[in-house]
Order: structure tokens, then sequence, then C-alpha cells
């Protein structure tokens, strides 16, 4: 017998009533059975325009339902409009009306204003411009950004759990405890293989040392010109070339990755970068600017080098080493613990928490623009 209530012990019949306090007991042993069921809120998500953006929220979608959590998905696209921001609010406040949730997952800031006023657990997912401002055309940053940073860090003060995808974006929370996790990566499909297949595979038959470029080059936060720079001042004995993976299949990125000799990673921020750690479980080593969770990731790691500075000579000259190695390094050890099994396991076990155990009452604090006060939430 499972712990479901049985029919001859229905306590909705006159002749089976049972006291309240039995009644409860078995109200527990009913749902204890029952499937989580969650609302994940989130700014961005894979449109017919756009199929292969967020693959790492795609992708904890997947395992959270292959965990046996029903993981509903409500996605919009703002675009800094707070009408398109009206809209999607009255839109969620009908989907929480018309299912039944057991809490909502709010992914990036900003995503959780669809949650105010709240009425059920809320985790929040902070994963990078969010708290670390959005870079304009001429590579500076925006009033939007200063904006989107005080909204997040309000909405922060109502989370019952809050997840940073990197230790150093704590400090834009100094008062609040949170979980660090970056986001995971799918071991089975990052995996280290020919590079002769690989190459023939995506096309790039060149016989040359080939140094990717991983991202949307028109971003001006990725700083694809100053990756072009740097390897425009390798020696020409090294017969380097940059490759570009950008609006491709996800499923393609580790054939790009193991076609490649390098990896250049530029970027003004960053949370926690995927491709960084999705190339070391490629066994690709990792030519980094000192930005997000890098220099940790990459410290005492075999053929990688984190730049003192982001000058393109600087860049030249790591890579000329990386280069100039006499066989691949061996780097996916470094990323053994982000398999995503793994950090699904640390999500579940947040929401198990916080579902039981949710915050009421007023915000932390309605300041944006001051120091945050202390809160109850979790950490790990």
């Amino acid at each position: 017998m499972d712990a479901r209530l049985s029919p001859e012990l229905d306590p909705k019949k006159k002749e089976n009533r049972l006291s309240p306090a039995v009644a409860a007991i078995f109200n527990i042993m009913r749902n204890v059975n029952a499937p989580m069921r969650v609302l994940m809120i989130s700014s961005e998500w894979p449109t017919k325009e756009s199929p292969n953006d967020v693959p790492f929220l795609v992708r904890q979608v997947a395992f959270l339902r292959q965990a046996g959590v029903e993981v509903d998905v409500f996605h919009f696209r703002g675009a800094k409009n707070p009408l398109r921001y009206l809209r999607a609010w009255r839109e969620a406040r009908h989907e929480l009306k018309r299912n039944h949730y057991d809490l909502i997952h709010a992914q990036f800031g900003q995503s959780a204003l669809l949650a105010m006023p709240k009425r059920l657990p809320l985790l929040i997912t902070i994963r990078g411009d969010d708290v670390e401002g959005i870079v304009g055309r001429k590579g500076q940053y925006t009033f939007a950004g200063y904006v989107l940073r005080l909204i997040t860090r309000w909405l922060a003060g109502w989370a019952d759990a809050l997840i940073v995808v990197s230790p150093h974006m704590r400090r834009h929370f100094p008062h609040l405890k949170s979980h660090v996790m970056p986001s995971g990566i799918d071991l089975n499909l990052f995996r280290p293989m020919s590079q002769s297949d690989a190459r023939l595979k995506v096309g790039l038959m060149s016989s040359k040392r080939l140094v990717l470029f991983v991202g949307n080059p028109d971003d001006p936060r990725k700083q694809f010109g100053l990756a072009q720079k740097a390897v425009s001042q390798l020696d020409r004995t090294l017969d380097a070339e940059l490759a570009v993976a950008w609006n491709v299949p996800h499923s393609d990125i580790p054939v790009f990755m193991n076609a490649c000799d390098v990896l250049v990673f530029t970027s003004m921020h960053e949370g926690s970068p995927n491709v960084v750690k999705e190339a070391l479980a490629c066994n690709l080593p990792v030519v980094s600017v000192i930005v997000g969770d890098v220099a940790d990731r990459l410290n005492n790691v075999d053929g990688c080098v984190v730049c003192a500075d982001d000058k393109p000579a600087t860049i030249a000259s790591a890579l000329t080493q990386v280069l100039q190695l006499s066989e691949r390094p061996v780097t996916r050890v470094a990323v053994q613990e982000l398999d995503e099994q793994l950090l699904t396991a640390r999500v579940i076990e947040i929401y198990r928490t916080i579902s039981g155990n949710a915050k009421t009452g007023s915000p932390v604090s309605t300041d944006v623009f001051g120091s945050l006060e202390s809160t109850n939430l979790s950490s790990s």
C-alpha cells in the first residue's frame, strides 16, 4: 500500500469521518508522493527567431523534469518596456490562478516582478546582467542597466531563497545569505572527441591552428573586436586564425570546441560563463580575461591562462603560450562537480526547503539605494 489515502478511509464519507488530527496526518501521507509543481518565470527563452537562446535554462528544466518535478515555463520579453511587463504580469497571475503550484522559480532578477505581490514561495536565480548591468553599443554601462540592478536588489529581499551563479556576485547582496550554484554541464554532450572528425563535421577543414570565439560578435559585452585584435597580433609562424561559433544549435558547440585548439574569452562582465566550463569539459584550453568566476575556475588548470589585463598584446601572448603546447591538456577533471545531475539535486533540495518554510510579511528593505537588511535565506 502506498502513502495515498485509501478509499475505505476517505474522510469525506460520513461513516469514515476522522478527527482533525488524524485527517491532517492522512493529508500529509496523501501528498508525500505528489510531484512538486514549479512555475518557472524567465525573461529569456528560445523563440522561433532565436532558437538557440539560454541553452543552460533549457537544460536545467529538462533535468528537473527528468527528476520528477513538474515544471511549467512562463517566458516573456520585457525589452525594457513597462507595458510589456504589465501584460506579462497579468498573464502570469492568470496562470497562477488557473493552476496549483508549490513555488515560483524566477530566472534573472527582473523576472521576479511577475511574482509580486508574493503569494507563493519564491526562489530567484541571479545570473549576470541583472546585477552587473547592461552594456550599450558604445561599450558603456547604460542607465537602464542601473535601474535593473536596483530592481533586482529590491526583489531579492522578497525571496525565500537566492541563488547566485558565482561567489563574486554575493557582493551585490552583502546582508543576504545565498546559494552559490553555477549553471551545470551535460557531461555526456560536452566531452572530448577526435579533432579531425570534429572539423569535418562542422566544416572547418583548415589545417591552421584555430582560436575559438563563442558568442554573439555584435554583443558589445562580449568584446569580439578585442579577440580579433589579439589573434591578429599572433606570430604568422603559428599559422592561426579565429573561428566563430554563433547562432548554431547548442549540440554543435562541443563539436566546435573539439575542432579548435584554444578558446579565447574576452567579455566585459559575466556571472559564471558556461562556455568556459563547457570548453574545459571538452579538454579545450582557455585563455581569458579576468571576469566572473573564471580566475577561480581556471586556477591550477593545465594549459589555461588568465590574462593580467585585457590588452590585445597580453591576450596574444597567452594564446601563443597555449598554441605552442605539444599536446592537448586534460582539463575535464576541473568541471566534474558541475554535472547537471548533481546540481539538479541541489535545486530540488532548495525547492523542498522553501516550499515548507516560506517567508511572509514585509520585504527586507524598500530602500534599494542603501544596504539591504538581513533575511532568513538558507545558505549552502
